[in-house]
Parts: C-alpha cells; structure tokens; sequence
C-alpha cells in the first residue's frame, strides 16, 4: 500500500540521525586515518597513531556514535516505509544490520593497533608495528566489506522511496542508482582491480550517492514533518 505522508516524528528522527551520521562518519572514516595511516610505511603509521592519540581515541568515539546511530536508524526507516512493502522493507533491515555487524568488527581492527602499541607485549618495536599496520591494512579492506551490505540497503531504500508517493522521486533515482557506487567500489577494492575507466565511474556514482543521502536526511528532518503538518491541516479544512 503506497503511502503519501510519512510519520512526523520519526521523519525527523531519521534526518537527524543521517546528518549525525554523514558528520561523525566523515571524520572518523574520513578524516582520522589520513592523519594516522601511512600507507607501505609501518614506522610512520605507528609514530601518527602515538602523536595524535586525541585524535585517535575521537575517532573510536565517533565511530562509536556511528554504529549506534546505524542501529536506531535501521528500525525507523524500517517503520517510515514499511507499508510501501513490507518485503523490500525487511530486506532493507537485513542488509543494513549485515553492514552494522561488519562495522563493529571493523571499529575493533581499528583499536588494535593502539593497544599494540601501549601495552606491555613480548614483540619487538618492529613487530608490534607491522602488525599494527596490518590491521591498519585490514580496517581499510574492512570499509568495502561492509559497503556491500550498505549498497544492497540503499537499492532496497531507494526502491521503497520510488514506491511512495511522500517523498521526491528524484531522491528514490539517487538513492538507488548511486547505491552502484559503492557496490561496484567494494567489488573494485576487495579484488584488487584497477581500471581508470571503472574509477571515474565510481566516483561519478558516489558523488551522486552522497548528495543524494544528504538530501535525503535534510528532506526527511526538514520538508517531511512540515508536509504531514500541512496535509492534515487541509484535512481539518
């Protein structure tokens, strides 16, 4: 059953929370490891990590925030598109709890090689190092595992958005055609291909993905909740 307004409350919820998201991730994901990781140089990675402790341990916070964000977020889309159908719905929820379960092993790779690093271990210096980059390396793979889950959850969500009538078209199209971006990125990554053709393409997609999920959350916490107001205003009428 296609709907033409969606729940006020929990529009708002989710916008807040995507918005939360695109910030905490961006620097997390974004920001921290090129401050941290050099990549091919384990002496180096290890000497950013123990100079930028602060930031480090911001950056498990965020991460943090982020895969509790990821876990509200998931139920509410579940319960603001639902009726468009319930079948596409439950595959969003599945997707996207995949891509959680993924992350929260990834945070763990992450925090590794801090404490590689600090604690007391029978490694030498330069052991515990490239181990540390190794995980370093294996968070950075760990990234494209989960955007697999995360790209089969944006062509479920992009396709339930087309189904409704509440929200505008356009983010539906953006939402599920820029969900290739990162599908096709994980598969490029995790077999280690290499394409300049393939890259620009991926790019193009991800940058159509990324305005797409921001408007999306901007709409939903912005225009949705103002639009169920003025429908039922009408209906009063």
């Amino acid at each position: 059953m296609k709907s033409d307004q969606l729940d006020p409350a929990f529009a708002r919820m989710a916008g807040a929370l995507y918005l939360t998201i695109a910030l905490c991730g961006g620097f997390s994901i974004g920001y921290v490891p090129m401050q941290i990781v050099v990549s091919g140089d384990a002496a180096a990675s290890a000497s950013n990590l123990l100079g930028h402790a602060g930031l480090f341990k911001l950056g498990v916070l965020a991460d943090s925030a982020v895969i509790l964000c990821e876990i509200a977020i998931t139920v509410i889309l579940y319960q603001l598109f639902r009726r468009e159908s319930p079948t596409i719905a439950m595959m969003s929820v599945i997707a996207r709890s995949g891509m959680i379960f993924v992350m929260g092993i990834n945070l763990m790779l992450w925090v590794m090689p801090y404490g590689l690093l600090t604690l007391p271990s029978d490694f030498s210096l330069a052991e515990r190092q490239n181990l540390a980059q190794l995980f370093f390396d294996a968070h950075g793979l760990g990234i494209y595992a989960w955007q697999i889950f995360f790209g089969a959850h944006l062509l479920a969500l992009g396709a339930m958005v087309l189904r409704s009538r509440a929200v505008p078209q356009i983010l539906g199209w953006g939402l599920f055609v820029g969900a290739f971006g990162y599908l096709v990125q994980a598969f490029y990554e995790l077999t280690f291909s290499s394409n300049t053709t393939l890259g620009y393409a991926i790019i193009g997609l991800l940058v159509i993905v990324t305005i797409s999920e921001i408007s999306f959350g901007l709409w939903l916490l912005i225009f949705a909740p103002r639009r169920a107001s003025q429908t039922t205003t009408f209906k009063h009428a």
